[in-house]
């Protein structure tokens, strides 16, 4: 049976690993190497994203949490050139992350 799929978290995980291919093409095209925490962040923020994706994991809203966290600071510290795109994904993750179920106490 196949997993229950968020569509929002789904929709960051793209949106950020499309930002990541965007940001080495733009780089590489104004003969500069691209920084590698930014690579970093992006990819690690696009894996916290796809993990939350998949409704019946473990730790969902944690790592919906923290790729929250990655994607917002991240735009924000490149908004001045391609960080709008990562806010929105940032912001994707959250409202995946209000849209997911409180866990219940046993």
């Amino acid at each position: 049976m196949w997993p229950r799929i968020e569509p929002l978290a789904l929709a960051a995980a793209a949106l950020a690993l499309g930002m990541a291919l965007y940001y080495v093409w733009l780089i590489g095209r104004q003969g500069n190497q691209p920084l590698a925490w930014v690579l970093a962040l992006l990819l690690a923020g696009a894996l916290l994203a796809a993990y939350g994706a998949i409704q019946d994991l473990p730790y969902r809203r944690a790592a919906l949490l923290a790729a929250a966290v990655v994607l917002t600071t991240l735009g924000l510290l490149a908004l001045l050139s391609i960080g709008w795109p990562i806010i929105a994904s940032g912001l994707l993750a959250i409202a995946s992350l209000m849209r997911a179920p409180q866990p219940r106490a046993p």
